[in-house]
């Protein structure tokens, strides 16, 4: 392809400039556990993990700690569990001191990571495990009692490694958390399992005095590194297969985008998504550990003023989130009083980021919240707004550097710029398929590409926007209806706080627009929404029916769960809709 071809097909080069390259040289290390052994050497006495308590109380590790411990780890499981190369190890696991160091331990020992939401339920967890073949389980002491109901079910588990969310901490200051979770928040149920805690794990595979490197040696890039479960709010959980390459590549393209602000051994990331998403996993986790970053481990952000120590003892220059939290924050006194002064720039991303709150938290803070775009079987990242004057807001922004869009429509063929189209992307993050599914896996994979599942559009520039899920759409009078834009409208009126917006089947317009809202002053009528909709949107894009709640259907990231929505929606009777065609 010639540069003229190039530059047309994609336009988003030209706003690379200088300062991002478009090609990105092959990572030269052969797998994150060879990345981990020389972060850890170049930046050994730095401090590499702080996890904060609400309260304060916090427990530190430093880079030449998590080395020694994942060591230790690695060693364990196989020279004390005799597991071999390629076997998975889930971690189920909050933020904390104890997932690092478990999480490069299995990949140090050539297994294979899987990701656990902690608050999965006992048939989740049970779904999750049997289909991956999980031999070990590396779980938090609050939430073992459904392990409990689990194991009968999974014959092939062998292990079970305890941990606690205070593991690591100073002996005083983590007894005294464990103790309150314990006994007075009563947050540790009792349990009968067989368990080896992780303390004691460690001092097992520090005993063996093996030579841990070896267990790594063979890795490369196409090895099997995490099994990370998607779909889980779309249907039955798919296991995505990254690769210790998918990962190297995505962490290079993401620390390419953000070069002009990351400053190696200097940063303090505030990690407030759970270490178990793609997202926090690979930004926060994998691209800051390779900066040499202290990163800022919180637990739990609900309720949202459980971040309001590690704001406010901390420097924190980085920080990502969802919508919903940088709301939450945005109407929090502590935190509009006294923002972050060290803050260089948020990311959001997990859903789509609402002009209001984008606005509100830059005012507020002074440093850029840049929105991008990415998917589990993306490794995530795809796209990411530039960190430049010509950054382009309310948009997902550019492709990453060796990552390639096209939007297609229903019959295949790419749609004109500016018209929507299904987003298919191809780079060298994209997933190996789905664990054991290979007709999953051959529905959404296609000669490199993968399809997302997502409408998006494009400019001449080759700045991307997304529309909305392609199974979201809403279709009412024969006219394509995006939630996205109609929750974008109802953000900006001052008495909401979070909406989503659900179509309701309707005898008149084949769908009509449901919105469910949760308001900041109960004062606020159905006809006060509509009038603000009236004032921002199209007929036939209006509600037709507005439903307060108290609180909306979320994800443990905090994405809203549309889905949940729908079957009290589908009880509710319709209000009578228009008749005009919305023209």
């Amino acid at each position: 392809m010639d540069q003229a071809s190039t530059e047309a097909s994609r336009p988003w080069l030209a706003q690379y400039g200088t300062a991002v390259p478009a090609i990105l040289p092959t990572p030269e290390h052969k797998s994150l556990a060879a990345l981990a052994r020389t972060v850890a050497k170049r930046f050994a006495d730095q401090t590499a993990f702080t996890t904060v308590m609400p309260n304060g109380m916090f427990g530190s590790l430093s880079y030449a700690q998590v080395d020694e411990m994942s060591d230790a780890f690695a060693a364990y499981l196989r020279a004390t569990l005799k597991l071999d190369a390629g076997d998975r190890v889930a971690v189920q696991l909050p933020n904390g001191l104890a997932y690092p160091v478990v999480l490069l331990g299995i990949l140090k020992a050539g297994c294979v990571a899987v990701n656990t939401n902690p608050l999965y339920t006992p048939h989740e967890m049970a779904h999750q495990f049997k289909d991956s073949g999980v031999k070990a389980v590396v779980i938090v002491d609050m939430f073992a009692d459904k392990l409990e109901q689990v194991l009968p079910l999974c014959p092939a588990i062998k292990s079970v490694v305890l941990t606690r969310v205070s593991e690591f901490f100073p002996a005083l200051v983590g007894g005294i958390v464990h103790a309150v979770m314990k006994h007075w928040n009563k947050l540790i149920p009792a349990h009968r399992l067989t368990v080896t805690h992780l303390p004691e794990a460690l001092d097992l595979g520090r005993a063996q005095q093996v030579d841990v490197q070896s267990y790594a040696s063979g890795l490369n890039h196409d090895s099997l590194a995490l099994l990370q479960y998607t779909g889980g709010t779309t249907g039955l959980a798919k296991g995505a297969m990254l690769s210790h390459g998918n990962l190297l590549w995505n962490m290079a393209q993401m620390r390419a985008m953000c070069a002009s602000h990351v400053e190696d051994g200097r940063e303090v990331v505030l990690t407030a998504l759970p270490l178990y998403h793609i997202f926090a996993f690979t930004v926060n986790y994998l691209c800051m550990f390779e900066a040499g970053a202290r990163n800022i481990l919180v637990p739990n952000p609900r309720p949202v003023q459980n971040l309001q120590r590690a704001f406010e003892n901390y420097p924190i220059t980085w920080m990502t989130g969802v919508n919903t939290l940088y709301n939450a924050l945005l109407n929090e006194e502590w935190f509009t009083a006294y923002p972050p002064k060290h803050l260089k720039a948020a990311g959001g991303g997990g859903a789509a980021m609402h002009h209001a709150v984008v606005t509100r938290f830059e005012a507020v803070t002074g440093a850029p919240l840049v929105e991008g775009y990415g998917l589990t079987e993306a490794s995530p990242v795809v796209c990411f707004q530039l960190l430049n004057a010509q950054r382009q807001r309310d948009s997902i922004g550019v492709p990453a550097p060796m990552t390639e869009l096209r939007l297609l429509d229903d019959e295949g063929a790419e749609v004109a710029t500016g018209a929507p189209g299904e987003l298919w992307l191809r780079g060298p993050q994209v997933m190996q398929g789905y664990w054991q599914q290979p007709a999953e896996t051959a529905a959404v994979l296609r000669d490199g590409w993968l399809r997302t599942g997502d409408v998006a559009v494009m400019d001449a520039q080759g700045t991307f926007k997304i529309v909305d899920r392609k199974k979201d759409m809403i279709l009412v009078n024969g006219f394509n209806v995006y939630p996205n834009e109609i929750e974008e409208a109802l953000s900006a009126h001052p008495q909401i706080l979070e909406a989503a917006v659900i179509g309701v089947p309707d005898a008149k317009t084949g769908e009509a627009v449901l919105a469910v809202v949760v308001r900041l002053d109960d004062s606020l009528s159905e006809q006060a929404v509509l009038a603000h909709c009236r004032s921002l949107l199209t007929a036939y894009k209006l509600p037709a029916r507005v439903e307060f709640r108290r609180e909306l259907p979320k994800t443990a990231v905090g994405k809203i769960l549309r889905r949940e929505l729908r079957p009290a929606a589908a009880l509710a009777p319709s209000a009578p809709t228009s008749t005009k065609s919305g023209i």
